[in-house]
């Protein structure tokens, strides 16, 4: 197939404040999944061919309901389709499901579905197959989703295209969480099996999203072959007649082969260094989108001096938060005005919100009403030597560390690293043996629940030890809201507490860079290292350019 070269452009994610809330109580409708924002029509190229997706690890899982590396979930949301996915502004919009919504009292909750999916076998995707995945999620205890629907009482297909819920509480958050995270499975093919858990689905695959699995080389391709009828693509089928994802040992030898046409895209962000060159390369065309997360460092305030509230002020104004985004980040960070609220997410973030001041000599002022002095006058406060524990091989925070650990001296407060091997890392987390913990959430999607995880005392996240009557009144609030509307006054002042108090110091949030051959046209970009161009809708969608 000959095709032609283009110059590559640069294609940005707009994260801007929108003025539309979604009302809970009310049916959602929005546009259909073809006319949703970011999706790339530049150009109507030719169709068919195949397209090589480099990642750099093998299948963990092939059952999506357990699975959870990137590779086994690039791989599955191609067969095993999700209700809703997101739009530029990271909300949620239709996939499989059309309209949702809650009853007055919030205690039933209902999702419609398209009428017009059907599985690769023949099989139609009906209600269902929602019920039967929802049940062995709740009942097994499957992956990440079971944490997520706490709510969770029972589900009833009252027909073939709308699911009823009922809660045993009211649950703002429960329609989204498992209408963007619960990928759907086909009950007549999972059930089959005694316990769902253990269902390793590894052959004989059915599909119900643009592409289905058909060979595997482990260590070498993944082959996915079109699936003719796909109601959610542009033209009712993707566009290319083969997905190949193969596998490379890094992201450096991934760059090589898209340079020399091996490879039409990388499923993996591009390190800033990397990303930086790729991006004047005008063989190829990089896309950037933002985090559903943040980097941060949590204080441990099971800890002296940790436990008051101008050491942890003090901390915060000890880091030039600009100098670690340009210096560690290369500037493919963006700041998140201190707040737990971030810009990724319009509907949700405090435009109020400032970051923290970098101001070593009001962090000396903090120190000393603390407490604390420099007795032996050599410009550092006695008594005060911080371990900060950090994974050794996530390159971004092991070179901010290294300026964090700087700058604080200016401020004359001693912070030691530790940089650790990951499991040595995530074992001390989880024990809460640290002073300071620097890290990143890959996903915060859902204050109204995720927020829960990370500031309730129980929350199995909270690194900080944070435990405030006041904080958890309004995540209460937050959680009991069934509309957005009603939801941001309870985050707003959640998030300004969690910036006062310094139980959370926010970074930044990183924006990750992705490339393709310039010779392909129509991917749809979205917000996260995760969907980023390797999702449904955008393999549905890209075309050899014209």
């Amino acid at each position: 197939m000959t095709r032609m070269r283009r110059r590559a452009a640069s294609h940005r994610i707009a994260v801007v404040l929108s003025a539309a809330v979604v009302a809970g109580l009310a049916a959602c409708v929005p546009a259909e999944p073809g006319d949703e924002d970011g999706a790339d029509d530049s150009g109507s190229g030719e169709a068919g061919g195949e397209l090589a997706i480099g990642t750099t690890a093998d299948v963990v899982n092939y059952n999506p309901l357990v699975g959870n590396s990137r590779t086994d979930t690039w791989i599955t949301n191609l067969m095993y389709p999700s209700m809703m996915t997101l739009n530029d502004d990271a909300e949620k919009v239709p996939a499989l499901a059309t309209e949702w919504g809650y009853s007055e009292d919030g205690l039933t909750a209902w999702i419609e579905i398209r009428d017009d999916l059907q599985w690769s076998d023949g099989e139609a995707l009906t209600a269902d197959d929602v019920v039967f995945t929802i049940e062995a999620v709740a009942s097994e205890q499957l992956g990440t989703v079971a944490g997520m629907i706490g709510s969770y009482e029972s589900a009833q297909a009252v027909s073939d295209t709308r699911v009823e819920f009922t809660l045993n509480r009211v649950d703002g958050a429960f329609l989204n969480s498992v209408g963007f995270w619960m990928p759907i499975v086909p009950e007549h093919v999972f059930s089959q099996a005694q316990s769902v858990a253990d269902f390793a689905n590894d052959s004989d695959w059915v599909s119900a999203g643009p592409f289905v699995l058909t060979q595997v080389e482990r260590g070498q391709r993944y082959v996915m072959e079109k699936v003719d009828s796909y109601p959610l693509g542009e033209d009712g089928a993707p566009n290319v007649d083969t997905v190949v994802f193969r596998v490379y040992p890094d992201v450096n030898t991934e760059v090589l082969a898209l340079r020399s046409g091996e490879l039409d895209l990388i499923a993996n962000a591009l390190p800033p260094s990397v990303a930086d060159d790729v991006s004047t390369d005008d063989e190829l065309e990089t896309y950037v989108v933002p985090s559903l997360g943040w980097a941060h460092m949590q204080y441990n305030m099971r800890r002296q001096p940790l436990d008051q509230v101008e050491v942890r002020r003090a901390l915060a104004h000890a880091v030039d938060y600009e100098a670690v985004r340009q210096v560690a980040l290369g500037g493919h960070a963006v700041s998140a005005n201190s707040s737990i609220l971030t810009p990724t997410f319009p509907k949700w973030m405090d435009e109020s919100a400032e970051e923290y001041e970098y101001d070593p000599q009001l962090s000396r002022q903090l120190m000393t009403k603390a407490g604390f002095d420099d007795a032996d006058g050599d410009g550092m406060f006695d008594g005060v030597d911080l371990e900060m524990i950090y994974d050794s091989g996530d390159p971004n925070i092991s070179s901010w560390a290294e300026l964090v650990r700087d700058q604080a001296a200016e401020a004359g407060i001693t912070i030691s690293l530790s940089g650790l091997e990951r499991n040595t890392y995530l074992a001390r987390t989880d024990e809460r043996d640290f002073d300071i913990y620097a890290g990143s959430w890959a996903v915060i999607d859902e204050p109204q629940s995720n927020f829960n995880l990370l500031f309730a005392p129980d929350g199995f996240i909270n690194y900080a030890g944070v435990n405030d009557p006041e904080v958890n009144r309004l995540l209460d609030d937050a959680a009991s809201a069934l509309t957005v509307e009603d939801a941001r006054g309870p985050l707003h002042d959640l998030a300004a507490i969690v910036t006062d108090q310094v139980y959370d110091n926010v970074m930044y949030v990183e924006e990750f860079t992705f490339a393709a051959s310039a010779e392909w046209t129509g991917f749809v970009p979205k917000p996260s290292e995760l969907l980023s161009v390797v999702n449904p809708q955008s393999l549905a969608s890209v075309r050899a350019a014209d």
